[in-house]
């Protein structure tokens, strides 16, 4: 946790690994695959280290990033494939974010609601 930003998932190419926050335990298991899927397609994909993270206000960052001497990694390829995460999985990233404000931050669901409404 830095700054109040919780990290959701990622993967890191250079470890062959994936994380999970155990925090987040009980969102459903097709849910936790699915995001298991984009993180380690993306580090499969363009190299580096992944991460889905939570901001202070509850919103998701994507963010990837590659040790200095990482030659192989594809800067220009990651920031495509962020956009494109982004537009195919939106309504993913939405309900994954609404699930953080109202379960973690403990916002009111009708505020929730109300505010979905407007937009």
């Amino acid at each position: 946790m830095e700054d109040d930003r919780v990290v959701l998932c990622g993967a890191n190419a250079y470890e062959q690994k994936y994380y999970f926050n155990e925090t987040f335990d009980k969102i459903p298991q097709s849910i936790k695959d699915e995001l298991h899927v984009i993180c380690v397609l993306f580090t499969e994909e363009v190299g580096g280290i992944f991460t889905i993270v939570f901001e202070k206000d509850g919103s998701l960052s994507l963010e990837t990033r590659a040790e200095e001497d990482d030659i192989y990694y594809d800067e220009i390829g990651s920031g495509l494939l962020v956009g494109k995460i982004r537009r195919t999985r939106q309504e993913l990233l939405e309900s994954l974010s609404l699930y953080y404000r109202m379960i973690i931050l403990k916002e009111n669901p009708s505020d929730l609601l109300k505010e979905l409404g407007e937009e």
